[in-house]
């Protein structure tokens, strides 16, 4: 065991490096995600949140940018982690791409003012998706799939009325929530397509995700904190370093991000 907690404390070094090494300055992309873990602390068992950010370089690269635990989310939490990322260097976001975080939205706009910040659809498609009878699950997406590819938000508001028609009297949450957090779901109507497609068809974050759910499946509980940020260090160090190549489609949507944001890339 010696050997072991030797390796363990190398290990946990070796984190604390990457999680304070510089960062890139603009990142036009940054996915915010969360897996649970389960921790034994205390002498209890509890569940805590790991969040990940999963960030897109001018050159289409992806590269997780930091992990942070947290037992509650909120926007104090959030304003320390986005500011450790600017202390990193990290000047610019242009659009942060996030579950309905707690407190994300005033984090955002306090430390980075000029980032837009747009709730992820494929999150936003998977919580609508909690309560569905498997039955009706492919219908329920490909309606759905009719809001977010619409052309403009005229277009997607009617689809989404559409939908509510068709599908409140079986599931009236699901079109409850997505008219509650309209502003920022469309948000990326107003970008070209091309911009529009990297932001939510590369799935990034959904393969990192499941990608870290299994290497956290297979350990039920986490002995300590540090045992869930070695566990996730390692297994993100073997996965970016397959990350050599550009995500599908990334010079089309850079053209995009270039005249969309030129004052700022």
């Amino acid at each position: 065991t010696g050997l072991i907690s030797k390796i363990t404390n190398e290990v946990i070094e070796e984190v604390k490096v990457w999680q304070n090494r510089p960062l890139e300055k603009i990142y036009p992309i940054v996915f915010f995600d969360c897996i649970v873990v389960k921790v034994r602390q205390d002498k209890r068992i509890i569940n805590k949140a790991v969040y990940v950010a999963l960030g897109i370089d001018m050159h289409g690269i992806k590269d997780v940018l930091g992990l942070w635990m947290s037992e509650n989310e909120g926007a104090k939490f959030w304003l320390n982690n986005l500011t450790e990322m600017k202390n990193r260097g990290l000047r610019d976001i242009l659009i942060a791409c996030t579950d309905n975080l707690t407190g994300m939205s005033d984090a955002i706009s306090a430390v980075f003012p000029k980032t837009e910040h747009q709730l992820c659809i494929v999150h936003q498609i998977r919580n609508s998706l909690k309560y569905v009878a498997y039955k009706h699950r492919k219908t329920v997406v490909a309606d759905l799939k009719l809001v977010y590819t619409a052309a403009t938000e005229d277009e997607a508001i009617a689809a989404l009325d559409s939908f509510a028609e068709k599908w409140n009297q079986q599931y009236p949450h699901i079109a409850k929530s997505w008219y509650d957090h309209w502003d920022n779901l469309v948000i990326f109507l107003r970008y070209p397509a091309e911009i529009r497609r990297v932001i939510y068809t590369t799935n990034a974050i959904e393969s990192l995700n499941s990608q870290l759910r299994k290497v956290t499946k297979n350990k039920r509980v986490f002995p300590s904190d540090d045992a869930v940020f070695k566990t996730l260090f390692l297994a993100i160090d073997y996965i970016c370093k397959k990350w050599t190549m550009p995500i599908s489609h990334w010079n089309e949507a850079m053209a995009h991000f270039m005249i969309k944001f030129d004052d700022r890339i």
